[in-house]
């Protein structure tokens, strides 16, 4: 038999914690254990030993994804930050572009800075664009900044520095003052987290890669001292926001990289379904305790830009573009000061959690109103969960007395409202982007992401759904095949003249020499290469995959610009007789793990006894039999039809009427839904 380096895949959610080992002969194993918020690592460990792996000393790779980043920017929980930057410069951060997130909001209020303005300190150097020192760093301004930070109880330093990405001189000159003058807290290098120009982006980018330090360091070094002690011993890797992973090692570098770690997991092993059984064009729905997570995979793979956003403030690297909302299992319901029913975005989390958990929550969440509507089967739950539909009945109660309607009624409402934002976020990545969602499929995954696809194919007027193996632990899953990424990007404004090859090749020649030092070793590694082109004399540039030869790149300025005018037109329907240049390049290398063996679905030749449940039909509008099935009980291409609960080990499947599906060989189940 065929083998394969062994893995453990774990992603932490708002709720619960996944986890997928994978052993060198195919064989899977899933755990789901409740998330611990405050302390997130011993959480990893428990889904760990819960696992009862055989030999942990011999697994290969840890894979992780998390939103521990994340959450440390959404709640303002990080480092006590200062910043170290250019005279003049001190309030870039602050001022920012001048645009508004709300053009038509007369309220809108810019986002608070992560560093107030007293620990912003300008420093007297200046390097021009071209690389050239105009003023040299003078040590005296570092030190009183230093006495500054010292009194406010700065444990890191951001050092931005104008033009610092074609000549990095101050910024390194300035750690090395930093480290003699005592400082031990982490500094972020604005060139080493990003090596491109637009200081505003480059400044919040810096300053965020130094604030999560304060979460994510620490966090990162307790689980791999805590697997070391129970006999881990091979290579840790964490999903970065772009895609791919890298060492906790590399991620301690430049921390920024693992904001969006968790989200991406999905999207990356949606991406690899799609390639390996040639399924098209995706739309993920990923469905957890606490958000909706939704992105595009296209021509199989997940729609990439190379900045994101986040509290408002710019992030300047790769970034899969998942969108997200709170509209998780844990969403809390509500009636707002108009009387109108509303769901999310607060969440009752892993604790006290949704009422019919039994944990002590009371509030009513989306879980609430899919246990009331029978949309969960008997509401036996992963991690030995088991519902307590009266409890779900109390909770929801008091909004249906607000709004004179029943109990069930109202957890209608509840479903078809949050059915209607995810909604909502999927047109927002297609339809607002010229894409017609018909002529996609849905991937759904997570906890509770199959539980809306019925209703979400009805809103989105689709037809098909895909649930993959392991769909409620499907993030950890995907990390199993996420490929070890090093990837590098530099502003370089190069004219598309006959000789820009030689200027260019030489500027890859030392950024691809910089990643393979990096490397262990450089055997079954790829070279990637795309270049920010735009006509001379516009602002925003395209992005565009350039093909090369071990990081060398032969197409003459004419290739490339018929390639360049190919996608400007399909995207401004025109073109321009400006010449071209050359503005920024990205090259990455890239070392796969060895291919992962994917087993199909055993099949049951004789059937179970049948089981029914009282359920609501929202395509019939009334409470009907829904029949009771495992998943691991269907036979491989037996088409089955709706009202179906299909029941798994870490996911529950809602399948209206009017829906058929069939188990393929895959693993896969392929959901159709009928609208005749």
């Amino acid at each position: 038999m065929n083998k394969q380096e062994s893995r453990i895949g774990i992603d932490i959610g708002g709720t619960f914690t996944d986890l997928i080992y994978q052993d060198e002969f195919g064989n899977t194993k899933a755990v789901k254990v409740p998330t611990t918020p405050l302390n997130p690592d011993q959480g990893c460990i428990n889904a760990v030993k819960q696992a009862k792996i055989d030999d942990i000393g011999k697994v290969s790779y840890f894979l992780h994804a998390t939103t521990v980043g994340l959450n440390a920017l959404l709640e303002r929980k990080g480092a006590v930050v200062g910043v170290l930057t250019t005279m003049g410069f001190r309030d870039t951060l602050e001022i920012g572009r001048g645009d508004r997130m709300e053009m038509y909001n007369l309220k809108w209020v810019p986002p608070k800075p992560l560093v107030p303005r007293k620990l912003r300190q300008g420093i007297k150097e200046r390097i021009l664009h071209d690389g050239t020192v105009k003023t040299p760093l003078e040590r005296k301004y570092i030190t009183e900044a230093l006495k500054v930070f010292k009194k406010n109880k700065v444990n890191a330093i951001a050092v931005i520095y104008l033009h610092s990405y074609t000549n990095p001189v101050h910024e390194i000159e300035t750690l090395r003052i930093l480290r003699e003058e005592g400082f031990t807290g982490k500094v972020s290098l604005s060139h080493q987290v990003t090596g491109e120009y637009r200081e505003y982006e480059r400044t919040t980018t810096t300053v965020i890669d130094a604030f999560v330090s304060g979460r994510m360091g620490d966090y990162l070094d307790r689980i791999k001292n805590k697997l070391h002690q129970i006999g881990f011993k091979g290579t840790s890797l964490i999903t970065k926001s772009g895609g791919g992973s890298m060492t906790f090692k590399d991620a301690n570098g430049t921390l920024v990289q693992t904001i969006m770690s968790g989200p991406v997991a999905g999207a990356e092993g949606a991406a690899e379904l799609s390639r390996t059984l040639n399924l098209g064009d995706l739309i993920t729905v990923d469905v957890g305790g606490t958000s909706f997570d939704t992105c595009l995979i296209l021509n199989g793979q997940p729609k990439l830009m190379h900045q994101g956003e986040i509290i408002g403030m710019p992030v300047q690297m790769p970034w899969v573009d998942v969108r997200s909302i709170g509209a998780g299992g844990g969403s809390i319901a509500y009636v707002d000061e108009g009387g109108l029913l509303k769901v999310g975005p607060h969440s009752a989390g892993a604790m006290p959690g949704p009422a019919c958990y039994g944990k002590g929550g009371t509030l009513p969440t989306i879980t609430d109103a899919a246990c009331i509507l029978g949309m969960l089967g008997k509401g036996e739950l992963a991690s030995g969960l088991h519902l307590d539909k009266k409890k779900s009945i109390s909770s929801i109660q008091p909004l249906a007395d607000q709004l004179t309607l029943s109990v069930p009624e109202v957890a209608q409402g509840i479903i078809r409202i949050a059915v209607s934002s995810m909604a909502n976020t999927i047109r927002e990545i297609t339809i607002e982007n010229g894409i017609d969602p018909r002529e996609m499929k849905l991937i759904a995954y997570g906890g509770a992401g199959s539980l809306f696809t019925d209703s979400l194919l009805e809103e989105l007027q689709m037809t098909d759904t895909v649930l993959p193996p392991f769909a409620g632990n499907f993030s950890a899953w995907g990390l199993l095949g996420t490929d070890i990424l090093y990837a590098k990007s530099l502003t370089k404004k190069i004219l598309l003249s006959d000789d820009y090859s030689n200027i260019l090749n030489t500027v890859l020649n030392t950024m691809f020499s910089d990643l393979k030092s990096r490397l262990e070793e450089e055997t079954s590694i790829q070279y990637e290469t795309s270049l920010d082109i735009r006509y001379k004399g516009q602002e925003h540039a395209l992005t565009l995959k350039i093909e090369n030869d071990r990081g060398k790149i032969g197409l003459s300025p004419k290739e490339i610009r018929t390639k360049f005018e190919k996608e400007y037109r399909k995207i401004y329907s025109t073109n321009l007789s400006n010449p071209l240049e050359i503005v920024s390049i990205r090259v990455a290398l890239r070392k796969s793990l060895s291919k992962r063996l994917l087993k199909s679905s055993r099949t049951i030749k004789s059937l179970q006894k049948k089981e029914t449940i009282e359920a609501y039909s929202f395509n019939k509008n009334k409470f009907m039999a829904f029949s009771i099935l495992k998943r691991s009980e269907l036979e491989i291409g037996k088409k089955v039809k709706g009202p179906v609960i299909l029941t798994e080990a870490t996911t529950t499947t809602y399948i209206d009427a009017n829906t058929s599906f069939v188990l393929n060989e895959s693993g896969c189940v392929f959901i159709a839904k009928n609208y005749k």
